[in-house]
């Protein structure tokens, strides 16, 4: 079950303006705890289903290491340049990983759809290529915030 949101109620996103602006996005940012408790912070791209964000990670990055040992994660997803214009959404939870890793491309059933999203967003593909260096981790938030300032107007 996702956490509501109590602060910024204002100027929080609609759940349809929510699911739009994770279609449309395509960089966030994921954060991790490193082993040594340090915090490690580091862009990757990925897929919105509707209900978990997918991140198609290379298997020997800082991040898969931190993720396998601590699997809790934090994804902020954010635009805009000027005040009036920020937008953005933090999505956090438990890090799940899903299908093989690396992964080839071996039948996945629950992989079908992220990775159909994946291909047409970041590649105009219809289908996922794969490179053995990557695999997938879903993130299905526990909590959820989101703020759009241009919800603010003028005022």
């Amino acid at each position: 079950m996702v956490a509501t949101q109590r602060r910024g109620r204002r100027i929080m996103m609609t759940p349809g303006d929510l699911d739009t602006f994770l279609a449309e996005r395509r960089t966030c940012r994921v954060a991790t705890v490193s082993e040594d408790g340090r915090p490690h912070v580091s862009a990757l791209w990925f897929a919105w289903d509707g209900s978990s964000l997918w991140l198609y990670s290379i298997t020997r990055s800082r991040r898969w290491v931190d993720l396998r040992r601590d699997p809790r994660i934090a994804v902020v997803v954010d635009d805009g340049e000027e005040y009036g214009e920020l937008r953005g959404v933090e999505l956090s939870g438990t890090a799940v990983f899903v299908g093989e890793a690396p992964r080839t491309g071996a039948p996945c059933p629950e992989l079908d759809t992220p990775e159909k999203l994946f291909a047409r967003k970041n590649f105009g593909l219809e289908s996922m290529p794969h490179d053995g260096r990557h695999a997938w981790v879903r993130l299905t938030p526990d909590a959820i915030a989101s703020w759009d300032f241009r919800k603010l107007g003028d005022g």
